[in-house]
């Protein structure tokens, strides 16, 4: 199960090599995709929108994708602005959002 750690500054002027690396392992084909946010420090719309294409392309190619060790302040961003509603939702439009062991959000794309 590939993990991409996600550290600093999320935004429009670092976010193309990680949207290339995520594109690179969608494209293996993984039944998982984990996104690590434990080093975080700032995200903003175009990270969030990074967020967004993962789970748009992992949906379309059946993959889950897990959000692991989500900052506080990620959390409530992804809550004001409707993306965890997004995220909870599969293929069938019903499955609820999971857990990991720790807490974090497991989302079936």
């Amino acid at each position: 199960m590939p993990v991409i750690r996600v550290g600093g500054d999320l935004a429009y002027t670092t976010a193309s090599p990680l949207r290339s690396e995520i594109d690179r392992e969608l494209q293996a084909g993984p039944a998982t995709l984990v996104l690590d946010f434990a080093n975080l420090q700032f995200i903003d719309s175009t990270g969030l929108s990074i967020i967004v294409h993962t789970w748009r392309e992992g949906l379309r190619d059946g993959v889950t994708l897990r959000l692991r060790a989500v900052p506080r302040f990620l959390e409530t961003i992804l809550d004001m602005t409707g993306v965890t509603n997004l995220l909870a939702r599969s293929t069938s439009g019903d499955a609820p959002l999971g857990t990991e062991p720790d807490g974090q959000p497991t989302v079936t794309a």
